[in-house]
């Protein structure tokens, strides 16, 4: 289900999982791409109402300051639109060299694969049985 917007090509495929967005990055991300991604990502979430989102990286390489910049901010925006960011399927090089360029990304939260992330998204979306709800007079 990748569709762009009206105006826009999509550069990187979004594709839509039940409340949940995918977008699989491969290879290099270029500037104007990062910030067409951003933006497109944004209107997705705020038009289909998303409640997550899956940013597969297990296809880059390298991993730079501006690329590490961009996730964080495409994850602040899902953040106010209301929806969760995990990033998925990050290669050691890939976390090592962000350590070393001191881009430890606060508040990202990270899993292996995307099943991970799926299970993570699921399971924090679900309320637990013991939500103090309780039925009764």
């Amino acid at each position: 289900m990748t569709a762009p917007f009206p105006g826009h090509a999509t550069v990187v495929p979004v594709l839509a999982l039940g409340e949940t967005l995918l977008v699989s990055l491969q290879g290099e991300l270029h500037d104007g791409t990062a910030e067409q991604l951003h933006q497109d990502i944004s209107h997705r979430i705020a038009d289909s109402g998303a409640s997550g989102m899956i940013i597969d990286i297990s296809g880059v390489e390298v991993v730079d300051s501006f690329l590490g910049r961009i996730l964080a901010e495409i994850a602040a925006s899902a953040s106010l639109l209301a929806a969760r960011t995990v990033v998925a399927g990050m290669r050691p090089a890939v976390a090592i060299t962000l350590v070393e360029l001191g881009l430890t990304l606060p508040g990202l939260t990270t899993a292996l694969d995307v099943d991970r992330a799926l299970e993570l998204l699921n399971r924090t979306s679900t309320p637990s049985a013991s939500d103090g709800r309780e039925g009764g007079t």
